[in-house]
């Protein structure tokens, strides 16, 4: 059954603009458009709002499924804290996760990543004495290839003629960054490859290893925590609870169980969206939030998919890294268990991270490439206001899709004791990792359960259970169609998959959207 995410909706059947899906990209599109004087109609067939910006909760315990830290948003003027306070009306507020955001541990080994340029630069060069003018040339090259995104991403926003003009001269300095890899690139200022495996502990944000990443993909991840990481106060369910109020002051509404099983075309011309239970609604401008993969396989009539040769457009693109996470709960406040802030990421001792990779995917039963702790009740100052002698941990590590597939089209929660017997296996490899690094929580373990690519499936509708929508390699930032508009009038996309992973990326995804809808410079508006 339909329910708002807010009590007593008002529904209409007419909008000016409908978004399916409700992730970040969604709701910061539909935040701006409401700005715009339009009415929002935002369609969730999950029974929460957010995409990854949602909580769940269990056994008196939440937990943040996507959202683990941001960057850029304690910094007044930046373009991540504007957009933020533009889009919740300033009313979403953030804690600082500390001066050391990231610890990089290799092997019997850490390192830390501190905020502030200077401060990073050198505590490098104290790990890495030798290796200074590597590590200064370096971080250049990280705000290089950063300045030189923002033309690349405004030409997505231009319309057809402008970019078929100005569109080549504005990329052209991009892709001399993004068309490389993140190995090529530290590879050419360095031959130290302890370094170069330090220096891309963060891998795991996008999810693509050095040797298959682009560049600037790398490049955008570091710079986004140059200034340090941040958490919302409250937990990440904020995020639609600020948001939430921008739509509904313009007339719209966020609906959830609210499945689109198909997008109306006619004429070549978007008119709005026919729900799995048969009902329609109406809007000037459709704009899918679901992923361009979902999108094109499964909302568009065929006939139109198969005249714009969008199956074509699929082919040049792959799916981003699936993986697992373990969320896991304790019967004692943060402080009781000396729970850091910090995000810990665990590397083997030997390999670079492109052979541990290759080595785990070939037999998952081998050390885990890569393993993420972060610790969110320590993290929100407000967490023990709503949960009194309570801490949670997340555990993230990958897995291939294919390790779950023999379970795919099973229900949820329903999957089988074989199901549940690997599931266990997993999670208790991840408790072990979490045991070496936070000895002091061993024992103390009252309740953890294990995510699974298919439970990814099955809440975010992403097909292979795929973290990041696509992946990050070079050619992805090739392909022109990774962008809003597409060949259908009035029908847009919005999200990570037409900027780059993350909550960041979905973040500016929605003014790229918001500008070829509306034609106006949204981003000037919001930067004042």
């Amino acid at each position: 059954m339909i329910q708002s995410y807010k009590q007593n909706p008002t529904v209409q059947e007419n909008y000016d603009t409908i978004i399916i899906g409700s992730g970040m990209g969604a709701m910061a599109t539909g935040a701006i458009l409401a700005k715009e004087g339009q009415k929002v109609l935002i369609l969730e067939r999950h029974y929460t709002a957010g995409g990854f910006t949602h909580i769940f909760k269990r056994k008196g315990y939440e937990w943040d499924v996507g959202i683990h830290y941001i960057g850029e948003v304690q910094r007044k003027g930046s373009v991540m804290k504007s957009l933020f306070d533009y889009i919740t009306d300033g009313q979403l507020k953030w804690a600082d996760i500390g001066n050391v955001y990231d610890r990089i541990i290799i092997g019997d080994k850490s390192y830390d990543f501190v905020k502030g340029v200077k401060n990073f630069k050198k505590q490098l060069v104290s790990y890495f004495p030798e290796e200074e003018k590597a590590i200064n040339d370096y971080i250049g090259l990280v705000f290089k290839a950063v300045k030189t995104s923002r033309n690349y991403y405004i030409s997505k926003a231009l319309p057809p003629v402008l970019n078929a003009l100005i569109g080549g001269f504005m990329k052209r300095p991009f892709y001399k960054l993004a068309d490389k890899t993140t190995y090529e690139v530290l590879k050419s200022l360095t031959d130290n490859e302890a370094l170069i495996k330090v220096l891309c502990g963060q891998y795991g944000d996008y999810g693509l290893p050095p040797k298959q990443s682009s560049f600037y993909m790398h490049a955008s991840v570091v710079r986004h925590y140059f200034d340090g990481g941040s958490f919302p106060i409250g937990g990440s369910s904020q995020i639609v609870k600020t948001i939430d109020p921008v739509i509904a002051a313009a007339g719209g509404t966020i609906l959830i169980n609210a499945e689109v099983a198909e997008v109306i075309i006619e004429n070549n011309t978007a008119k709005g969206v026919k729900m799995s239970d048969g009902k329609t609604f109406y809007a000037k401008n459709i704009i899918s939030n679901a992923g361009i993969m979902t999108t094109y396989n499964k909302l568009l009539p065929e006939n139109i998919v198969a005249k714009h040769q969008l199956k074509a457009q699929l082919q040049k693109v792959k799916r981003s890294v699936a993986h697992v996470s373990l969320y896991v709960g304790f019967e004692e406040s943060p402080e009781a268990l000396n729970l850091p802030k910090t995000n810990h990421w665990i590397y083997p001792k030997d390999g670079d991270h492109d052979s541990c990779v290759n080595r785990y995917l070939k037999d998952i039963n081998q050390e885990f490439p890569m393993v993420y702790l972060s610790f969110p009740s320590a993290k929100d100052p407000d967490w023990s206001n709503r949960y009194p002698d309570k801490s949670t941990i997340d555990i993230i590590t990958l897995v291939p899709y294919e390790t779950f597939e023999p379970w795919a089209g099973s229900r949820w929660k329903k999957r089988g004791a074989d199901y549940e017997a690997l599931k266990e296996k997993i999670a208790q490899r991840l408790l072990a990792e979490l045991y070496k690094q936070i000895p002091q929580v061993e024992g103390k373990v009252k309740y953890y359960e294990l995510s699974t690519p298919l439970t990814t499936q099955h809440f975010v509708n992403y097909e292979k259970g795929e973290i990041y929508g696509l992946d990050h390699s070079p050619s992805r930032f090739r392909q022109d169609f990774l962008k809003p508009k597409t060949p259908i009038k009035n029908f847009y996309l919005t999200g990570q998959d037409i900027v780059t992973a993350g909550v960041g990326g979905a973040l500016f995804a929605g003014v790229l959207t918001a500008m070829a809808i509306t034609g106006k410079n949204v981003l000037k508006k919001v930067i004042k």
